[in-house]
């Protein structure tokens, strides 16, 4: 929710936890979801944009009409304009259409517009065709629609240690935000921020088949020309290029001259 300020300034004014509104209407619901609040409130905040106000989606929330709600922003928020997105319903049931809420706009004193849908090269850009490009492990697409590199933020864990016994030593990430999308298994050339700098790296997600590590999806990078302890330090992972699936070799040694080849694609992706 915008105010109508012309303007801009960088100011959160209110940060409440937004549960997905599925996981209100159904408790089992275990969305995937592109970024945490905080993560929309740090996008948001570099665009300009005066206040930022999230709303708790509630049970009590969850049963106002549209008109309700309306009346809600309009009494509490001062919204004095509300957009709209192109397919977006809102209010009890999503029973009312946008005729509906420019009525009941006039009626209150909130000019409504509605946004259109945001397209590149006659691609219809959504949320939808965002989860689709990162899940098949096209970042590059996720990029382009998003405008920024997808990234995963979380803690550097302990893993097995493999990796530093056959030479590439590994620093194993656990998302903060559970509900985060991790995209499609296979290895990825990454941007890595950790302690206050940034790296380059080569990130498997996956099972680590060749080893056997059973049913424990693994997030695990590589860092190139780094040497440190960083383990319980916050890192980011901004995914740059997929380099290819996840393979089950014969063998450690075929496991480890394929990583090299690896370590190679992604010098030649940051060059």
């Amino acid at each position: 929710i915008f105010n109508n300020k012309s303007k801009i300034i960088t100011q959160i004014k209110y940060l409440f936890q937004l549960p997905s509104w599925l996981q209100v209407i159904q408790s089992d619901y275990q969305p995937q979801l592109l970024s945490s609040p905080e993560e929309k409130i740090e996008l948001l905040s570099q665009t300009g944009v005066d206040n930022c106000i999230l709303l708790p989606f509630t049970q009590e929330l969850s049963k106002l009409t549209a008109y309700e709600f309306m009346q809600l922003l309009y009494d509490k928020y001062k919204v004095r304009m509300l957009v709209i997105g192109y397919d977006h319903r809102f209010g009890h049931n999503r029973a009312e259409t946008f005729e509906d809420y420019c009525r009941y706009g006039r009626e209150l004193g909130i000019h409504i517009m509605q946004a259109m849908a945001y397209t590149q090269e006659q691609d219809k850009v959504s949320s939808s065709a965002i989860r689709r490009a990162l899940l098949s492990g096209d970042v590059m697409t996720a990029q382009k629609y998003l405008g920024y590199n997808y990234f995963l933020e979380g803690t550097v864990v302990s893993g097995y240690q493999v990796g530093r016994k056959i030479g590439f030593p590994t620093a194993n990430l656990r998302v903060d935000f559970p509900y985060k999308l991790i995209p499609s298994i296979g290895v990825y050339a990454v941007r890595v921020q950790v302690a206050g700098q940034q790296w380059k790296g080569m990130l498997s997600i996956g099972y680590r088949p060749t080893i056997n590590n059973g049913n424990d999806l693994s997030i695990e990078v590589h860092i190139l020309d780094f040497q440190g302890d960083i383990y319980n330090q916050k890192m980011r992972l901004e995914f740059i290029e997929f380099l290819r699936p996840e393979v089950k070799f014969d063998s450690v040694d075929e496991l480890i001259a394929q990583m090299h080849k690896d370590k190679e694609e992604t010098i030649k992706v940051f060059q």
